[in-house]
């Protein structure tokens, strides 16, 4: 255990038998998790049903370290994209301290095409080793939640301020990134502001709906609190419409959008 803002986390450290692991994720062949949960605690993350078997508490209070990892990517080599993390966030807080992921990219070999996504501007700190790639582009999850929804709903991740100069640092840098707009929740996300606040510096968006089906007692969060959002969202007419006029922002904003995600489930 070890202490994080003043709350117990359970750190699991195990030794994996492969670093890379095949998926079905868009434009990925490989996915790469030196860590499986997250201490964001992201009220709706998708994340913790794929987890589901983990039983180590509370989604947010466990993390499990596959601190062998950076051996086991030195000398390897594999052909199409290594999209890094799946089940968690490389630049979670507890990276800070343990400095895995720091340690992957400097033993990985800097011919693989590898993707990451995150939402802490921690990535910032190995500029000088991603910038050693051939291939990579790094993203950040952004939104545009008010500060006191953020609070509740994403409790320990990084500030949508310092996601944003995180995009235009690694822009200036050189490095390739897109901004990963995600959960679009009806009536809590304006992508007319985040657009302007960020296409300056960001190559690419990808937008995601809300997974509602997946985000388990977040659903319920949303019904009480905002339920027109979870209307929309439940509504096969309305979500609809509600897709429509985000393609229409899209296309008023001039931005770069390769895809606008939705779930089978809720469409």
């Amino acid at each position: 255990m070890f202490g994080f803002e003043a709350r117990p986390i359970k750190v699991v450290r195990v030794r994996a038998k492969n670093a890379f692991g095949r998926t079905r994720i868009p434009d990925a062949r490989f996915v790469l998790n030196q860590y499986i949960g997250c201490l964001h605690a992201c009220k709706y993350c998708y994340a913790k049903f794929i987890c589901r078997g983990y039983e180590y508490g509370k989604w947010g209070e466990w993390v499990v370290v596959r601190e062998n990892i950076p051996e086991l990517v030195r000398g390897r080599f594999v052909r199409g994209t290594v999209y890094m993390s799946s089940v968690s966030d490389a630049y979670q807080p507890i990276e800070e301290k343990l400095s895995i992921t720091r340690r992957i990219l400097e033993n990985m070999n800097k011919l693989i095409s590898l993707k990451i996504l995150t939402k802490s501007d921690l990535v910032l700190r190995d500029i000088d080793v991603l910038k050693l790639f051939r291939n990579v582009e790094v993203g950040l999850t952004i939104n545009s939640f008010e500060r006191k929804i953020r609070r509740e709903i994403e409790p320990r991740a990084t500030d949508m301020e310092r996601r944003f100069n995180a995009l235009k640092e690694l822009k200036e840098n050189c490095l390739r990134n897109y901004g990963f707009i995600a959960p679009v929740i009806p009536e809590l996300t304006d992508l007319e502001l985040i657009f302007n606040e960020t296409k300056d510096f960001v190559d690419y968006y990808v937008i995601e709906v809300l997974n509602l089906k997946a985000s388990g007692e977040f659903r319920l969060w949303l019904m009480e609190r905002y339920p027109k959002s979870y209307e929309i969202l439940t509504d096969y007419s309305k979500l609809r419409k509600f897709v429509l006029k985000i393609e229409e922002i899209v296309s008023k904003s001039n931005v770069n959008v390769r895809g606008i995600i939705t779930h089978p489930q809720v469409l």
